[in-house]
């Protein structure tokens, strides 16, 4: 007899809580914890299986959350990484004042076609509108998880559609891409959404990297993104010079800051220009939707993601759940689409 297939001690029924990523383009995290709970009922009727729905931050944080707090989704029109529009779209929680943000639904690299990527004209314009929406429907607490972007233009997009105008030498307006860095000299904030002030970002968020230098943006994350090797050193430069600016207008140095160079410097834009933390998206994610509360006289935990492999204990989803699960000596059960050779690291963090 396995020990799923008995009652525990006391006589209370076996309780298992399912936390589960999604996987990726196959099935969501509900779909895959009701799965899971059909093959757990073939050999244990009367289990009590609890199922939240989980994500590190990347594809699938909003659907995570507004599935885990009787939130709603909106969907609008905004403008795509190359200013063509697309169709995108963001969470709103139960208490109608926070929103939850993928800046992939309107910045992000599977927008593109493998032709048309080119960090040195993306632009992170329409995460910004995304966020205007959701602060013009009352949301002044955002979670906003920056993973799988496009661009490389040091967060211009995003600040240009909340209202800030970045300026060349000569004073003309300059167009917010990652070819433009280089020439900002100046900014206006005159214009910038007043709401701002009242808001606050929380960003999920599972690099460390600097906003620019051989660890930055442009050089780490540059070619997945299209760049060539003159555009990467362009790119870097640029934002370099971008930094500086900040630096010398609002005194604020997020030149060496971990993760300022996530999302193409989205990260240092968050940081420099809003009311901003950023934290590991797993980690921000388990908080909001009460896991630990979940976990108490639990028997067992499942969690996985499409893939497991030596990536997973980097801040994603099922080493996130297992080191919490590890608190309370809860055995850990891991399920992935694929499960690759490379997996010892993962058992260090509390997968059984």
């Amino acid at each position: 007899m396995s020990d799923i297939d008995r009652k525990t001690e006391g006589g209370r029924e076996v309780k298992i809580v399912s936390a589960i990523d999604s996987f990726k383009g196959s099935m969501t995290s509900l779909e895959v914890s009701e799965a899971f709970e059909k093959g757990v009922r073939k050999i244990y009727k009367d289990a009590e299986f609890i199922k939240v729905s989980l994500a590190d931050g990347g594809e699938g944080t909003v659907q995570a959350l507004i599935d885990n707090t009787n939130g709603k989704l909106v969907k609008l029109k905004v403008n795509g990484p190359l200013m063509s529009e697309t169709e995108a779209f963001y969470g709103i929680l139960e208490d109608g004042e926070t929103a939850v943000i993928e800046m992939a639904a309107a910045s992000g690299l599977p927008l593109l076609s493998q032709e048309e990527r080119n960090p040195m004209e993306a632009t992170t314009y329409g995460t910004g509108e995304l966020i205007k929406d959701a602060i013009k429907n009352g949301c002044r607490e955002f979670i906003i998880g920056i993973g799988g972007s496009a661009t490389n233009d040091g967060g211009m997009g995003m600040l240009s559609a909340l209202g800030y105008v970045f300026l060349d030498k000569e004073g003309n307006e300059l167009f917010p891409s990652g070819k433009n860095l280089s020439k900002v000299d100046s900014f206006d904030e005159t214009k910038a959404m007043k709401e701002l002030s009242e808001c606050k970002f929380l960003i999920a968020c599972d690099v460390d990297n600097p906003f620019y230098g051989k660890s930055g943006a442009a050089h780490v994350y540059g070619r997945q993104k299209g760049a060539s090797d003159e555009m990467i050193l362009e790119l870097d430069n640029g934002l370099e010079n971008f930094s500086k600016v900040i630096n010398k207008i609002r005194n604020i140095d997020i030149s060496n800051v971990a993760g300022a160079g996530a999302a193409g410097g989205l990260g240092g834009a968050f940081m420099a220009f809003l009311n901003s933390d950023l934290k590991p998206g797993i980690d921000i994610i388990i908080q909001k939707v009460g896991l630990e509360e979940y976990l108490k006289d639990t028997d067992y935990v499942i969690t996985g993601e499409g893939r497991i492999d030596f990536q997973s204990a980097m801040g994603k989803t099922p080493t996130g759940v297992a080191k919490l699960a590890k608190k309370y000596n809860i055995p850990v059960i891991a399920i992935g689409g694929s499960v690759a050779d490379d997996i010892e690291n993962i058992y260090e963090c509390g997968i059984s």
